[in-house]
């Protein structure tokens, strides 16, 4: 019987950690690119985005606490790939024309605690300059919440031994891009494959490839217009911070429109624009229009 308790044991705990592992990986995901601060977990992050471009030698992030419960966070800094669907995993080597960040950034504190609403900084300093060569390096500073313990005084509930039970209790983690920028940058973006479609007859949906070239990483936000017929034109989609880095040349994104009373999309045509986040004098990278027929 202890021997059937043990096998029991041991195929839960190896269920758990790999409910845990897809987890934590669909939040790291969620991580790379999101509106106008990084949320997850109640936790808010800004800027989206670290660059140090130029003179710029050090850089600070603001962490909120927008939650009703105390939080505590570790940081470190891992790396990623990004695959051509905008997945990204973990390595440990850079590939083939990639270059890590990690070793020429310096942040402080490695953790932290914060109460209900309150702010923290994070500061981040470039270091070792004078072994930085031309191009661009990435890496992730990744915030991974720590699983609170019982409060004090709190009494444990008496558990039947003779049953085995599965608890799931979700580990938040949020990263966001430290990039380093060395040089002149001559990267473009253009857009292929723009298609249309209606998912499920219900839901209107934008395919489309960013082609990416040159030295750097290219990122910015989508904007979607319908323009009718007659020349009216409504915005029926947007999606913020969009990122296709170094090494990736191409980056394959679906969009979701909005339905909405005006807009046929069986006539008309959708024109897309991708503008960068930092250029104010030249923000347009891309644009590309499509008919609807």
């Amino acid at each position: 019987m202890i021997r059937i308790y043990q096998l029991q044991f041991a195929y839960a705990r190896r269920f758990i950690k790999s409910i845990c592992r897809v987890f934590l990986i669909t939040i790291l995901l969620v991580g790379i690119d999101l509106n106008s601060s990084n949320a997850q977990g109640n936790l808010e992050i800004f800027p989206r985005r670290v660059v140090f471009e130029g003179s710029k030698k050090t850089e600070t992030l603001n962490l909120a606490n927008a939650g009703q419960d105390s939080a505590t966070y570790n940081i470190s800094l891992i790396n990623y790939r990004m695959k051509d669907d905008g997945d990204v995993e973990e390595i440990n080597t850079p590939d083939s024309d990639q270059r890590f960040a990690n070793k020429f950034i310096r942040f402080f504190p490695r953790s932290v605690t914060l109460a209900p609403n309150e702010v923290q900084i994070i500061k981040l300093q470039l270091i070792k300059t004078n072994e930085l060569v031309p191009g661009e390096y990435r890496s992730h500073l990744y915030l991974r919440s720590i699983i609170r313990k019982k409060s004090l005084g709190e009494k444990e509930t008496r558990k039947d031994t003779t049953k085995i039970s599965v608890t799931l209790t979700p580990v938040f983690g949020i990263s966001i891009a430290v990039i380093i920028r060395v040089g002149e940058n001559d990267a473009t973006v253009n857009l292929s494959g723009l298609s249309f479609e209606m998912f499920n007859d219900t839901l209107p949906r934008l395919n489309m490839t960013f082609n990416r070239r040159g030295n750097m990483s290219v990122y910015g936000d989508i904007k979607v217009n319908y323009i009718s017929e007659s020349g009216i034109t409504t915005e029926v989609g947007i999606a913020k911070g969009l990122a296709v880095y170094t090494p990736n040349l191409i980056r394959h994104f679906r969009l979701n429109l909005k339905k909405e009373d005006k807009v046929d999309y069986h006539h008309g045509k959708l024109h897309i624009e991708f503008d960068s986040q930092n250029n104010t004098r030249n923000p347009k990278l891309t644009e590309a229009e499509i008919d609807l027929r």
